[in-house]
């Protein structure tokens, strides 16, 4: 599963991901924009379990083993565009501004934003078709959680 959608992400033109596929790579650029300040700490895990938890119903151990598979895919995959691309055609667009709140709940969960995160999310809201204005009420929303 995890080298055939590489695959599919690499691909020149990639086929749409299944649900699965479309976990995993949502997963990948929660590690990715975590990993972005260079210390990916046990905090940024523990929220990234959290939203799996909660939005894919997974039980902690379920949410473990797809953050690490994750983690091996992101640190493979070339680039944030092939991601977003992934997670904007099989994802909803009211959908796609929960992808953003939880980005910026993980970027928010160490409790410091780096440069890097910034803008990585920038980036990541702009690919995924999120306006500014909703990545800020995303951002706020986020920051309400704690």
């Amino acid at each position: 599963m995890f080298k055939d959608l590489l695959n599919r992400l690499l691909a020149p033109a990639p086929e749409p991901l299944t649900d699965e596929g479309a976990r995993l790579a949502l997963v990948a650029l929660l590690v990715r924009i975590a990993r972005s300040d260079h210390d990916y700490s046990e905090v940024e895990k523990d929220r990234i379990d959290r939203i799996i938890r909660n939005r894919f119903g997974q039980d902690l151990g379920g949410a473990i083993i797809l953050r690490e598979q994750a983690e091996a895919m992101e640190a493979e995959a070339p680039d944030t565009v092939r991601f977003t691309r992934a997670i904007k055609e099989a994802v909803a667009y009211e959908d796609r501004i929960g992808v953003v709140e939880a980005l910026w709940q993980v970027v928010l969960a160490d409790g410091h934003r780096d440069a890097g995160e910034n803008a990585l999310m920038r980036l990541s809201a702009n690919l995924l078709g999120v306006s500014d204005v909703e990545s800020a009420q995303a951002r706020q929303r986020a920051e309400a959680l704690g």
